[in-house]
């Protein structure tokens, strides 16, 4: 078997060459959507970390919506937590994992180390999304459904390469890089159950972990011979299996470019069910509603079906309460989340999601979800959605990403 660390270094540097301006482009906007996405999670944050940030000292790197600044460290860890609060940060449907919350994090704490240019910033982005994006993709959906966070595990992985590309390291400082990083990922989807709202943790910590991880490459410390590939790696400890061409393999595209960018405030894994709620909204009387259900694939269903909200983290990971939203008032936005509105509680008691096994079969080349409401009258209305707002077949329109930043910020100067 081929040493797979040294191939996905190879891999990385051969794909870095080939980075051109519409890529740079595509990465200063997921910029943009993190920078917009993190303001508004820091004033909602803001009193969680009052007794930390009095413990801390002063530094030198930026703390998002804050006036105290900290060591880079801390601040990837609280400003990747709050990018990813809201549920509005990006991601990608193939790899099963959200990507600028915590890659943005740790190079943006690095930057404020100094030695970071603007390019190479941009060229962090790039390369970190593309090697937690294809390290996770030769996993899924193994990895998940051993109950791994992905944003945890191979988000690690991506910080760690994203902070290593924007310092300019070479291919001996990235094998040590990816080792440290492989070394120390982590996250368990057990973290979001219930009305927990630390489940943003993982995504923190990734960022924290990849900078330090990235930072060891700065070192001369020898590293084994291939911490991915290993009798005891990465893929055997953390996947029943793994696909070497997924990892490595040449594709004409770079994996930034298959992303997701969230218009509703809720799992992903509810947007395809939630766009047809709000298709239908104007189609029914929702005092009419009978029950609704929702016909989706296999990982859509599982940590997502509940209808027991005992929470707002809760409420954003339920498709119950998402698609309740969206038939009673025709959008899915923070406002029906902030506070928990009881019409919509009461609504989701009606809404049933289970899985259909042809669109487990689609995905996640296809994450589709088909929303049936049946009335009192005995009549039903249905709406299928095979691609959700904000994929890259359904993207959303400059006008429709202008007014997600606009409410972000309006949402975050109205919590100050």
């Amino acid at each position: 078997m081929p040493n797979v660390t040294e191939c996905l270094v190879d891999y990385l540097f051969e794909k870095a060459a080939t980075i051109t301006d519409e890529i740079k482009a595509k990465a200063e906007a997921c910029r943009e959507d993190y920078l917009a996405v993190t303001e508004a999670g820091s004033v909602k944050n803001r009193s969680h970390w009052e007794k930390l940030l009095a413990r801390i000292p002063d530094g030198t790197a930026e703390l998002i919506g804050y006036e105290k600044k900290v060591d880079s460290k801390t601040a990837a860890l609280i400003n990747g937590f709050n990018a990813h609060a809201l549920e509005l940060d990006d991601g990608q449907r193939f790899a099963m994992i959200h990507l600028g919350a915590s890659i943005i994090s740790a190079i943006k704490a690095a930057a404020d180390d100094g030695g970071v240019t603007d390019e190479s910033f941009i060229t962090g982005i790039i390369m970190g999304y593309e090697a937690a994006c294809r390290v996770a993709i030769a996993m899924q959906p193994s990895h998940k459904n051993r109950g791994f966070h992905t944003a945890g595990t191979c988000g690690t992985i991506g910080c760690a390469v994203g902070v290593a590309y924007a310092l300019g390291m070479n291919k001996a400082q990235m094998k040590r890089v990816l080792t440290s990083a492989a070394g120390s990922a982590a996250g368990m989807l057990e973290i979001q159950e219930q009305k927990s709202e630390i489940k943003p943790y993982n995504v923190g910590r990734a960022a924290m972990d990849g900078l330090a991880a990235a930072y060891m490459g700065l070192t001369d410390y020898e590293t084994p011979d291939d911490i991915f590939g290993g009798e005891r790696g990465f893929f055997k400890t953390f996947a029943d299996q793994f696909d070497l061409e997924k990892l490595i393999g040449v594709q004409n595209y770079f994996e930034i470019e298959r992303i997701y960018v969230k218009p509703y405030a809720s799992c992903r894994h509810s947007h395809s069910a939630v766009e047809a709620a709000i298709k239908l909204h104007q189609e029914i009387d929702t005092e009419e509603i009978e029950e609704v259900t929702i016909q989706t694939y296999k990982l859509g269903v599982k940590g997502h079906d509940h209808t027991n909200i005992q929470g707002i983290a809760s409420a954003k990971l339920s498709t119950p309460y998402a698609v309740a939203a969206g038939l009673l008032y025709g959008r899915a936005d923070l406002s029906v989340f902030e506070p928990l509105d009881e019409k919509i509680v009461n609504m989701a008691q009606k809404v049933k999601v289970i899985e259909d096994p042809a669109l487990t079969a689609e995905s996640p080349k296809m994450r589709i979800a088909v929303v049936t409401v049946s009335l009192k009258d005995g009549s039903e209305k249905n709406c299928r959605v095979d691609y959700a707002k904000g994929d890259p077949e359904n993207p959303m329109t400059a006008e429709e990403l202008a007014e997600k930043k606009r409410l972000l910020l309006a949402y975050a100067a109205n919590h100050r």
